[in-house]
């Protein structure tokens, strides 16, 4: 039988981008494979399974309560539903044609980010508005606070590298301006490795991706107060029919999340080891130096930074990247600041041999542009 690549027509790829969705996120262990499987191949009364896991969950996690959803963005789209339509039948059904008058949902300007969709979008699906506090580069607890009104329904912090880092206040701070004004606070945290911190900083819902940090499947996380939980539950009947997770989805993630609790993970330290003859290779290379960066949200995770001297190499950097992208192997990095002439590797899912290939690629690439 020929490969799935052969039967299909794809390209191999090496992902030195991290765990995105675009790539398919991550690789499960065989024991979530195993969950999913069985979750296949048996009936379940789905309510209980749900129910079930869930109360399982929380008790590993030390919640007051869990539910299994599609995805990290179904949970923002679910999450903010669920602090707008609370215990209402009516607005359960009908949310699409009765809009709330105090669905305003407030976050920190720099957190208003586009993650592959924008938050805006997850949040508009819920029903909510988004209003912005503070400015792009900068939000205090103050600023936050400044941006409630009456029509507020709760408070959002998305936890990601993709949001400004500097002047923003954190978690627990943001959590203090929700209590003192009696909100829910709702964090979006997909790709984060602290299942508990955020909780015990005082957030009512955290949100996660399975597939990312936890390596599960496709499928996301809330974790929360029982009762938030419950109103996400609910959006079984509302919203979230139309981002439901299937049972084996709910084996796995919750198989998955057993062991990632238990299993002994990469250290950043231990990624430097991994990329060092990497960056040696690179910076023999004409215009490129390379060296170690750190995750810039503050996660222990070491990653390569790539700098090409473009008026050496005498090819635009995005330009190479879509190359790397063409060859035997698509090759995918983080981008993020490819106009800057700047490209990141992150080694936590590559091989030594499939870093070598990439070193090799990238010096093919440069010759050829040159000829």
């Amino acid at each position: 039988m020929s490969s799935i690549y052969e039967k299909y027509n794809l390209k191999q790829v090496i992902n030195a981008s991290g765990r995105m969705t675009i790539l398919g996120v991550s690789t499960p262990r065989p024991e979530v494979v195993e969950a999913m499987v069985t979750g296949v191949n048996h009936y379940f009364e789905m309510k209980d399974l749900v129910n079930k896991t869930g109360e399982y969950i929380a008790g590993l996690l030390g919640t007051e309560g869990a539910v299994v959803v599609a995805c990290a963005s179904a949970g923002i789209a679910q999450s903010v539903a669920a602090v707008l339509v609370k215990d209402s039948d009516w607005l359960l059904e009908n949310l699409h044609v009765t809009p709330v008058e105090n669905n305003e949902i407030v976050l920190p300007k720099g957190h208003n980010v586009n993650f592959g969709a924008p938050v805006g979008t997850m949040v508009a699906l819920g029903g909510g508005k988004l209003v912005e506090a503070g400015y792009a580069n900068e939000c205090s607890a103050e600023q936050l606070a400044a941006a409630i009104t009456p029509r507020t329904a709760a408070i959002l912090y998305i936890k990601s590298h993709h949001c400004v880092q500097k002047s923003m206040l954190n978690v627990a701070q943001a959590a203090a301006v929700a209590q003192q004004h009696n909100l829910p606070l709702i964090v979006d945290a997909a790709a984060e490795e602290d299942l508990q911190r955020y909780y015990h900083d005082g957030a009512d819902l955290v949100i996660y991706s399975g597939a990312k940090a936890i390596e599960g499947p496709t499928s996301g996380l809330v974790v929360g107060k029982k009762q938030y939980v419950e109103w996400v539950k609910r959006q079984s009947g509302g919203i979230g029919r139309a981002m439901k997770v299937g049972k084996e989805g709910i084996l796995g993630l919750t198989t998955a999340i057993e062991y990632y609790l238990s299993a002994t993970k990469e250290s950043g330290a231990q990624m430097v080891e991994k990329m060092t003859p990497f960056i040696e290779a690179l910076n023999g290379l004409p215009g490129v130096s390379a060296r170690v960066v750190w995750d810039s949200a503050g996660r222990d995770i070491a990653r390569t930074e790539i700098k090409f001297d473009e008026a050496r190499t005498g090819v635009p950097t995005g330009t190479l990247v879509e190359q790397l992208k063409q060859g035997e192997y698509a090759i995918y990095f983080r981008g993020y600041k490819a106009n800057e002439g700047i490209i990141e590797a992150d080694v936590r899912s590559v091989t030594a041999d499939q870093l070598a290939i990439i070193s090799r690629r990238i010096g093919e690439c440069l010759q050829e542009n040159q000829a």
